[in-house]
């Protein structure tokens, strides 16, 4: 496969190169994604064909081990014979740009991570947080829909409405993004790590004024209950963010706030929703895995748990790699959080 870095025209509408993709693409392989990732995460992308694939690369300059490629949800393919042909091809053009490192994050089964394994790969961790998800199809009409919900979830939907509570989409104005961040603060208490405000706001401005995101509030009266984000790509949705208050004054907000994200990703064109992170298949019902209480109200939308192959390194440059595995990456998190108080590298 021959690599080449996209035209300014390709680039214009990168976006939809990547929803044409085998696997549907993926938010977070899009355009905005990485001009989100270069404002606030410092990493320089690159667009490139490979073949008749469109590969979003993020680099970090990681001197002095070299250059680190990383390919969110990428590549975009189906199958491991195009998920090996396209980093073999990558991987030659990196080695031309002083890359020790490219790591892949792609949406094939989990299943498949022996064969990597076999073929030199290195487990590591997934950047994007859904290696293991819950999706729902989408595509049959509201009502339909709704009937076809495990009974939790249509319960806490109905009891919702019934007692008044009302969702709909916002404006990501400041006012409502510090509203959305404060929420996010008082539920990821011991729970999970935040950004600074700074990200947040411009991640939720940027999609929404691009058009693949929009902020939803649930209220009881006039008081913020529950908040939640969505993204959408092509045919694919995304639950991105989610947060509520603790002392809840009525039960189903959280559960009628997703349902009218997803009556806005269907009108968006969407027929699978993402809702972006579970515990694996295997330790959905483990109540001592940090992430149940999440599985749980993700599970009263659907069964379906996905399984996905999550984060690989391809080596390029093995003693770079090793030292970098052992003390530069590390080193490389601790730095980032000093000098952005942001969590995630």
């Amino acid at each position: 496969m021959h690599v080449r870095p996209a035209t300014p025209e390709e680039i214009a509408s990168w976006d939809s190169l990547v929803a044409a993709s085998p696997d549907g693409g993926n938010i977070f392989s899009s355009r905005l994604y990485a001009e989100q990732k270069q404002e606030q995460g410092g990493y320089t992308p690159h667009f490139l064909l490979v073949g008749s694939h469109p590969v979003t690369v993020l680099e970090k300059n990681a001197a002095p081990f070299g250059r680190y490629w990383y390919l969110p949800k990428g590549p975009n393919v189906t199958s491991t014979d195009d998920f090996f042909a396209v980093n073999k091809a990558l991987a030659d053009y990196a080695n031309t740009k002083q890359v020790f490192v490219i790591r892949t994050e792609s949406e094939l089964d989990r299943s498949y991570r022996p064969l990597l394994i076999k073929n030199g790969y290195r487990p590591s961790r997934s950047i994007i947080p859904n290696p293991s998800t819950i999706v729902l199809d989408i595509s049959s009409d509201k009502e339909t829909l709704l009937t076809q919900l495990p009974q939790k979830g249509r319960h806490a939907i109905r009891r919702a409405q019934r007692d008044g509570v009302v969702a709909k989409a916002v404006e990501a104005t400041p006012e409502n993004c510090r509203i959305m961040f404060e929420l996010l603060q008082k539920t990821a208490e011991g729970k999970f790590g935040m950004r600074p405000y700074r990200y947040y706001t411009s991640f939720w401005q940027r999609f929404q004024h691009a058009g693949h995101g929009q902020l939803f509030f649930a209220f009881v009266g006039d008081t913020v209950v529950a908040g939640a984000y969505g993204l959408i790509l092509g045919h694919k949705s995304t639950y991105k963010d989610g947060a509520s208050v603790r002392d809840r004054p009525a039960y189903g907000a959280s559960h009628l706030l997703q349902w009218t994200l997803i009556q806005w990703a269907k009108e968006h064109g969407a027929t699978l929703h993402d809702f972006c992170g579970s515990p694996p298949s295997d330790e959905i019902e483990n109540t001592a895995h940090p992430h149940y209480g999440i599985g749980r109200f993700k599970l009263s939308f659907s069964r379906h748990v996905v399984d996905y192959i999550g984060g690989n390194d391809l080596v390029l440059k093995p003693f770079a790699y090793a030292l970098w595995v052992k003390i530069g990456e590390r080193l490389y998190h601790r730095f980032h959080f000093q000098r952005t108080k942001d969590y995630y590298y």
